[in-house]
């Protein structure tokens, strides 16, 4: 079922792609297209995790330097019965967390500086726990290669708009208002396509990250209380997330770091924290813990 879902997400988005290649460049920007995309998802499979990690200048953590953290992410790995991950911290003054990687042998989890300064013990291991639950479950390799490809089409649109906009237009080479218009389209709908598949990626497997960390952690209420915190400093630090946080990233986060207005929301990466947080409380609750 995973290599399906890997697949099928592949197809979808070099489905995509093509179309935008189709749109730009006519069959030969068809056939570019379906280079680069290949290409990329090559690249994403492979170095998906270092690709991430470098985009925020991630270092990675020796065990002298945090014992502790060390041997929290060992303990929560065996309880989730996969390989302890690599753990990289992040110089951001936004409090988040992620997992990236291909497989859970080849996997990695990160926390910002903030989300260390802000969280108690037992709330970041509610955390690491949902981030291993994301390796647990497979969901860091398709969440890489929808930022990669989403990511692709949405700079690819931008640059043919801003190019079709102020380069030279020969009429009787086709290149009118109409390629202008058309352009114009394909920047505002193709970032929307690649969202919504992002969307619909990340928040059936939000919930399913939420529910396996519960239990590798053994503490629905850690991740709860978790959440909480982070859902209302996200909500004070949008402005910083806008300048430190890459949008082609968000979907990987715990908590979406972006708080904007009603079209923000209809597109977000994430189902609504309250949401997760009543689920959580209710498995405590099943758990005789709340």
């Amino acid at each position: 079922m995973y290599n399906l879902k890997t697949v099928l997400l592949l197809g979808i988005l070099t489905g995509l792609f093509l179309v935008v290649g189709k749109i730009l460049g006519g069959q030969t920007g068809m056939i570019i297209a379906f280079i680069l995309a290949m290409g990329m998802n090559f690249f994403a499979y492979w170095f998906s995790d270092k690709m991430v990690l470098s985009m925020y200048g991630a270092q990675e953590v020796p065990y002298e330097e945090a014992p502790w953290l060390h041997d929290m992410v060992e303990e929560l790995a065996r309880n989730a019965g996969i390989p302890k991950p690599k753990i990289y911290i992040v110089n951001l003054d936004v409090p988040n967390a992620f997992a990236t990687g291909r497989d859970p042998n080849h996997a990695a989890v990160a926390v910002t500086t903030a989300i260390l300064d802000i969280l108690t013990e037992d709330e970041l291991r509610g955390v690491l726990a949902h981030e291993l639950g994301h390796i647990k479950n497979r969901d860091i390799l398709i969440s890489t290669i929808a930022a990669t490809i989403g990511g692709a089409i949405s700079m690819i649109a931008e640059m043919a708009f801003w190019s079709n906009l102020f380069g030279s237009h020969d009429e009787e080479e086709g290149n009118g208002i109409g390629d202008i218009i058309g352009t114009f389209l394909l920047f505002i709908l193709a970032p929307i396509a690649a969202m919504i598949i992002q969307m619909a990626i990340s928040r059936s497997r939000e919930f399913a990250a939420d529910k396996a960390g519960a239990e590798i952690s053994r503490c629905p209420l850690c991740l709860a209380n978790a959440l909480q915190k982070l859902e209302e400093y996200a909500k004070q630090l949008t402005p910083i997330a806008e300048r430190e946080v890459n949008p082609g990233t968000a979907h990987m986060m715990i908590v979406n770091p972006f708080k904007g207005d009603f079209i923000a929301k209809l597109f977000s990466t994430h189902p609504p924290t309250e949401e997760r947080i009543r689920r959580l409380i209710e498995l405590a609750q099943k758990m005789g813990q709340a």
